[in-house]
């Protein structure tokens, strides 16, 4: 069980990944992944398609492999008001992860994003969110929203921050690779060093990488109703 890998935030080609959904999930399964989220960048006007291809792939290789894949998206450089209402449309469409690109350090993301993606029961995870602030932090804890710490290029320069806050208030974090290309996946290893190098104890670093994405799966399964 200490070698499963849980990762819920990826992309596919149907973003700007490189890869099919069903190739990503295979080369997942060979990392040694139990859970995937895919969460390809959406929005008005690309939810209605990316939505319904992931949600096929990740039905069709659940069935066929010993893998959860669960299709999701990530809410992507909106107006800050309008995320709780795609992030309800999103759920509409079939998306069992909503997953919002929060206030990375090395991305023009709009001020505000951070706080409407905690302020909203519809949403997960907030990816990277390097400009959180003690309140944020503070709400996502309230609400169950899970706070990513990551190891992508830029985005992980705010991971102490993050992980900081996350301990001060009592929110959970997460690492999740934000994966791209078949380089960017996790391993069991490289989530705790990640972890790790947050500034995070081993008693935390065993809680990000195994304890909370347990509990953000009983989060999804109460949602939809079905057993991840």
């Amino acid at each position: 069980m200490s070698a499963e890998v849980y990762d819920f935030h990826t992309h596919t080609y149907l973003s700007d990944g490189e890869l099919s959904p069903i190739e990503l999930i295979r080369r997942a399964i060979v990392r040694g992944y139990r859970v995937i989220g895919l969460a390809d960048h959406a929005g008005p006007g690309t939810m209605e398609v990316v939505v319904p291809q992931l949600v096929d792939a990740c039905a069709y290789c659940s069935q066929h492999w010993d893998i959860l894949a669960i299709p999701g998206v990530e809410l992507t450089h909106l107006p800050p008001g309008e995320i709780d209402r795609c992030a309800r449309e999103a759920r509409r469409l079939g998306a069992r992860l909503i997953v919002v690109h929060g206030e990375t350090p090395v991305e023009p993301v709009p001020p505000g994003t951070n706080a409407a993606a905690v302020a909203s029961d519809a949403v997960d995870v907030v990816a990277h969110p390097g400009l959180l602030l003690l309140e944020e932090a503070g709400e996502a804890c309230r609400r169950g929203i899970f706070l990513e710490i990551s190891p992508r290029r830029g985005h992980s320069l705010a991971n102490g921050h993050v992980a900081r806050l996350s301990e001060a208030t009592g929110a959970r974090g997460i690492v999740n690779s934000d994966g791209h290309s078949p380089a960017d996946l996790l391993t069991a290893e490289l989530a705790r060093h990640v972890a790790r190098c947050s500034g995070l104890g081993e008693e935390m670093v065993r809680r990000v990488v195994k304890d909370h994405p347990r509990a953000l799966l009983a989060r999804i399964d109460g949602r939809s109703g079905r057993r991840a």
